[in-house]
C-alpha cells in the first residue's frame, strides 16, 4: 500500500490530511478482511461482497452515510492505481454503490419573525428603508429566486391583475400572483423611486439603485443585513425562498400550487419542504409528550 501512499503525495499532490485519511480507511478494511491481520493481506483476493459486507458492519455499527462513502471511495482510488498499475486486471471496489447522503433541510424564517419583520413603513421612510422593506416582502410574498428577482421590471409587473410575469430558470415563464397589499407597496415604491432616480431608462428595475438594477453582490449584503437577528442558519435570498414554501405549506396550500409558483420543474423538489413539516412536528412532539421525551 505504501506505493498508492506515495502516489498520492507526490504524484496527485494530495495533502498529508487527505493521505492520512486514504491510509486509514484502507488499513482498517485490511484488517476486517484478514481478521486483525493485516500484514496477511492480498488486495487481489478481495471481491465486491467483501467490500459490501465490511461497509454493511460499519453501518450496523453505527458509520455515518459520509463516512461510509469515503472509506468507499478510498478502496476504490486504491484499486484503480492497482489496475493502472497492471497489478490486477478488475476492481472490486467499481461496482459499489456510494451511501446516499441526507440531504439537508432548507434554512427559513419563522413566520412570526417575518411578520415582525415587515411592519407597515411609516409615511416618512426613507428611499433605502422602502427598498429593503420591498426587497423583504416580494421574496416572502412570491418565492422568487435571486436572479428572478433582480431582472423583475415595471414591464413584468400588473398591478391592476395582481401577478407579476417572472422569467425562471431556462427562460420558463411562469405568472406569480401578489396580494393587494404586495402591490399597494410596489405602486408607491415605483413613485419614489422615479422622484428619486428620475433617469432611469425604461423599462425601469423594480428593485433599482441610482445606475440600474441592484447587483447581486448588494442583494445579498442587503439581505443578510435585514436577516442578522434571525435564527435562520444561512441568510440569502434563497432562505426566503424556502420560507415562502415553507409558511405556503403550513398554511395548508396544495403541494401543486406550491411547485408551479416556485417555478419547480419536478415535484420532487418541491416536496422537500413537506420534510420541513414533518420535522417540525417530531420536534414539537418530541419536546412536549412525556413519552416523547423518553430516550
Amino acid at each position: 500500500m505504501q506505493d498508492f501512499l506515495n502516489y498520492l503525495r507526490y504524484e496527485l499532490y494530495r495533502s498529508d490530511h487527505t493521505v492520512e485519511a486514504y491510509r486509514r480507511d484502507i488499513t482498517q478494511f485490511m484488517a476486517h478482511f484478514t481478521s486483525g491481520h493485516p500484514e496477511a493481506f492480498d488486495p487481489a483476493a478481495v471481491e465486491t461482497r467483501h467490500i459490501r459486507r465490511w461497509l454493511a458492519d460499519l453501518a450496523d455499527a453505527g458509520d455515518r452515510p459520509a463516512s461510509l462513502r469515503r472509506k468507499t471511495q478510498s478502496l476504490r482510488a486504491y484499486y484503480k492505481f492497482r489496475l493502472r498499475r497492471g497489478l490486477q486486471s478488475d476492481s472490486p471496489a467499481e461496482d459499489i454503490i456510494l451511501a446516499k447522503l441526507p440531504k439537508p433541510l432548507p434554512d427559513f424564517v419563522k413566520t412570526s419573525d417575518m411578520e415582525r419583520l415587515l411592519p407597515d413603513l411609516a409615511p416618512d421612510a426613507g428611499i433605502i428603508e422602502r427598498r429593503d422593506h420591498l426587497i423583504l416582502h416580494i421574496l416572502y410574498a412570491t418565492g422568487l429566486r435571486r436572479s428572478e428577482l433582480l431582472s423583475l421590471t415595471d414591464a413584468h409587473v400588473s398591478l391592476t391583475a395582481g401577478q407579476i410575469r417572472v422569467l425562471g430558470k431556462g427562460r420558463k415563464e411562469r405568472i406569480v400572483p401578489i396580494a393587494k397589499q404586495l402591490a399597494d407597496e410596489i405602486a408607491a415604491w415605483q413613485t419614489a423611486r422615479d422622484a428619486e432616480f428620475p433617469d432611469l431608462p425604461a423599462p425601469r428595475p423594480i428593485i433599482a439603485t441610482g445606475f440600474g438594477a441592484m447587483s447581486a453582490t448588494n442583494l445579498e449584503v442587503t439581505i443578510k443585513r435585514l436577516l442578522k437577528n434571525e435564527n435562520a442558519g444561512r441568510r440569502s435570498p434563497h432562505t426566503l425562498r424556502h420560507t415562502f414554501a415553507t409558511s405556503m405549506l403550513n398554511g395548508g396550500a396544495d403541494l401543486n400550487v406550491v411547485q408551479s409558483i416556485l417555478g419547480h420543474s419536478s415535484l420532487s423538489t418541491t416536496q422537500i419542504y413537506t420534510h420541513l413539516q414533518t420535522s417540525d412536528i417530531r420536534r414539537t412532539y418530541s419536546s412536549a409528550h412525556p413519552r416523547g421525551k423518553k430516550k
